[in-house]
């Protein structure tokens, strides 16, 4: 079927639209529910949408919702026998999915319809090489031979400008960087070239840089295929950038469906109104006061350097450069950001900070040299500084209730009795605003951002000068995201709390920091107050990192030259041959730019 111009529309893509030809995909009033002892409950209801080819759909909505349900549902990939489609039909084309079998569902899984998971390291097997993985999944489909399948793969690896394709192929998942992984599932998604393929949050976890190549990636090859997608996701910038049309569920259920300009300008239900307003946006950080207090934290030149053994007799050959000659200071009060793509050290700073990895250079928490500090004083100096990490399920002991965990830093260091202990236990849930009766509860019991909560109550408990919060907002909803910042910026101003603030997400440091250091293969590239980084940044990494953020506005158009490309440089050879060093010069009062 040809189309006439005056008969298309184009996507955001790019890709044409043919608004009277017959969906791809048609969901028709599907209803997914869960059996239990208690009953049968539904976690998807009567939910109703088409797809037509080119076209991106996104469903968007706070975890619980039904968003991944929906997309296993249509992959056939509900977890049997408890969960099952109860009502509704799924048509791709004239196929009517619901009514076929488990091998009916293999044949067309794959190769018409397929996914892009969140996190490509669980979806990867990590005993076989990306080659070996991305020819299973072609010769699963169409009975080629081994040679025949390798180049197919090793195009699909071209195509989603994967670098050195050849020795990718050879390598294992846990040899590649996080974007290069979800690259491989884009590649493997793609090679059959689908009718239908399914993104379940495929940048969540993913710096901003790396989110903007994927979101790029996905938009060329789309333009290129004319595959239609369904992403689905809870960041709004990414569906304003991205989505043709936009469905917001909320318990299982579509409250809204619009095109995306109509649903960013004239949001009809309050839930989307909510969700909107929750997302945080640049130029949007409160302006404050300069912090003036005393230092809680100084970095001195501090660099740490991991070893790489190799040769027979296991000796070093060569040294990751993890942190090279960082200078920072935190005061009292303040939040100081870190940003930065993965690998850039900002975790390993935190590490050093409490003691976690060696380090050379100068690191004081509350004037006293860290590297002087030994047994007893150590342990002492642990009672000022606690850390929140990114995943609050890791996080928490699954066998021990939040009342016990949040008790736990009194009994390590001897405060308190055990009344007293759960005292402090409950009013610290109250703190960060849970409550009393839920100090029984496990890990398990609570959602993704109740369980944050109770990491930030530990944190607490102690009294801390500084809290060091590690990715700790990356994970969550935008609604559960900025009722945590909220929460944080509370917290501080009752108890006058340093917070080392160390994200990817641009957006979220503008919204929180007082001052931010900016980091770039192990260096603070740039340093300065949020007004400075953000309103007139002077690196052309910093530009980078800010032009990448995508904005919740599909009016507004990124500019051609955020377009990215290239890789990091690798952290063992920084800046070519042996190691680097960047030197911080002055470029304005308490900015700092670096200059080769």
């Amino acid at each position: 079927m040809s189309l006439a111009p005056d008969d298309a529309q184009t996507s955001r893509s790019g890709a044409d639209l043919a608004p009277d030809a017959p969906p791809v995909l048609a969901v028709e009033r599907l209803t997914v529910s869960v059996r239990s002892e208690a009953g049968v409950t539904p976690l998807v209801s009567d939910l109703s949408f088409t797809l037509r080819r080119g076209e991106t759909l996104c469903i968007a909505g706070e975890s619980g919702s039904g968003k991944s349900i929906t997309s296993l549902a249509i992959m056939g990939l509900l977890p049997p026998p408890a969960v099952r489609v109860t009502g509704g039909r799924i048509r791709l084309g004239p196929t009517d999915l619901t009514a076929l079998g488990e091998a009916g569902m293999r044949a067309i899984r794959g190769d018409r319809i397929a996914m892009i998971f969140q996190e490509p390291m669980t979806s990867l097997n990590p005993v076989m090489t990306v080659g070996t993985q991305l020819t299973e999944a072609i010769r699963a489909h169409d009975p080629v031979g081994r040679a025949k399948a390798r180049s197919r793969a090793l195009a699909a690896l071209k195509a989603v400008r994967l670098s050195q394709p050849e020795r990718r192929m050879t390598q294992y998942p846990h040899e590649l960087s996080g974007g290069m992984r979800q690259r491989v599932m884009i590649a493997m998604a793609l090679a059959l070239r689908p009718e239908v393929l399914i993104a379940d949050e495929p940048t969540t976890a993913l710096d901003v840089t790396v989110q903007r190549e994927v979101l790029d990636l996905l938009r060329d090859l789309q333009r290129e295929t004319g595959t239609a997608i369904i992403l689905i996701t809870h960041d709004m910038g990414v569906v304003a950038e991205m989505a043709d049309r936009v469905i917001v569920m909320r318990d299982g259920k579509a409250v809204e469906e619009a095109a995306t300009a109509d649903l960013f300008a004239r949001p009809a239900a309050q839930y989307t109104r909510d969700l909107l307003a929750a997302v945080p946006r640049m130029g949007r950080g409160a302006a404050r006061a300069a912090v003036a207090a005393a230092p809680v934290a100084r970095l001195a030149d501090v660099t740490v350097r991991f070893p790489l053994k190799g040769g027979i007799l296991g000796r070093t050959t060569h040294h990751v450069h993890a942190v090279e000659h960082v200078s920072f200071d935190i005061r009292k009060g303040e939040t100081f950001a870190l940003v930065g793509e993965s690998g850039c050290g900002k975790s390993t700073i935190a590490k050093a900070m409490v003691g976690l990895v060696p380090h050379e250079g100068l690191i004081e928490i509350g004037g006293s040299p860290l590297a002087t500090l030994t047994g007893p004083a150590m342990k002492a100096l642990r009672r000022r500084i606690q850390m929140v990490f990114q995943d609050p399920m890791a996080a928490l002991d699954p066998r021990m209730t939040a009342g016990e965990q949040i008790a736990e830093p009194l009994l390590i260091h001897g405060i308190g009795d055990a009344a007293e202990r759960q005292t402090r236990a409950a009013d610290l849930m109250g703190r960060v605003g849970l409550t009393g009766d839920q100090l029984g509860r496990y890990p398990h019991e609570f959602s993704g951002g109740q369980r944050q909560r109770i990491c930030i109550a530990r944190a607490l408990a102690l009294n801390p000068d500084l809290i060091i919060a590690d990715e700790s907002v990356s994970a969550l909803d935008v609604s559960v995201q900025a009722r945590v910042l909220e929460l944080l910026r509370a917290l501080q101003k009752e108890y006058g709390i340093a917070f080392l603030f160390i994200s990817h997400d641009m957006a979220v440091v503008e919204n929180i920091s007082d001052r931010v250091g900016v980091m770039y293969l192990g260096q603070i590239v740039e340093l300065g107050t949020r007004a400075q980084i953000f309103g007139n940044p002077q690196h052309p990494y910093t530009q980078r990192l800010i032009e990448a953020v995508p904005v919740p506005d599909p009016a507004l158009k990124r500019p051609a030259t955020a377009r990215l490309s290239g890789e990091v440089p690798s952290p063992v050879h920084p800046l070519g041959e042996g190691p680097a060093r960047v030197v911080l010069t002055d470029i304005g009062e308490g900015h700092l730019v670096a200059r080769p």
